[in-house]
């Protein structure tokens, strides 16, 4: 059974801002900011994460490239996509991550898509799938049990990032195309449990 997540006012706080290093205009958010233009910003160019974890993406409605964004400093967009397959200056909409529980994370992972083939259990971070048995360098599709995990395309947590969450589509990831907009491959060879 997957677990379902209630988002709370309170939890979540990011600030961002229109311009490198934390200036030019400034702003608070603590809930889904489905366009940054809507709010007078062209795309942030820093953010800061306050509390609670945070879902970043590269253009407006939660499309395209992701972040996954814990707390602390981002004072350039090299600090959210340094370590993903191409670089994005630009981030557009964010939302807060419910189910981010570092302490209580399940997750299944299959070989084939709609869970078929091989298959494994995690409740731990892995920076390298090979390395711990898994033999290929894709995964068919994902059941998020509890939590929330970042999932990257090579190991050591780099390249294209997918963001699970277990209340996705009831945690349920039957192909790549249901792993974010901007998912092309199913190369999956790290996975870490997104810090709360």
């Amino acid at each position: 059974m997957t677990h379902r997540c209630k988002r709370s006012s309170g939890l979540w706080k990011i600030v961002v801002w229109d311009e490198p290093f934390f200036q030019g205009k400034k702003h608070e958010f603590t809930t889904d900011c489905y366009s940054t233009p809507e709010h007078g910003f062209s795309t942030v160019r820093s953010c800061r994460i306050e509390s609670g974890a945070w879902a970043g993406f590269e253009h407006c409605g939660f499309q395209g490239q992701q972040f996954v964004l814990e707390r602390g400093d981002y004072p350039c967009w090299e600090a959210w996509s340094g370590s993903n397959a191409y670089h994005v200056e630009r981030m557009c909409s964010f939302r807060p991550i419910a189910c981010a529980d570092h302490g209580r994370s399940r997750l299944m992972l299959f070989e084939q898509e709609n869970f078929q083939g091989k298959r494994a259990e995690m409740t731990d971070d892995c920076p390298s799938l090979p390395a711990l048995g898994w033999g290929s360098s894709t995964v068919g599709s994902f059941l998020v049990r509890s939590g929330a995990w970042v999932c990257s395309q090579y190991p050591g947590y780099r390249g294209f990032q997918y963001l699970l969450e277990s209340d996705g589509p009831a945690g349920e990831y039957k192909h790549v195309r249901e792993w974010g907009s901007h998912a092309q491959t199913g190369q999956v060879q790290s996975i870490r449990r997104v810090q709360q």
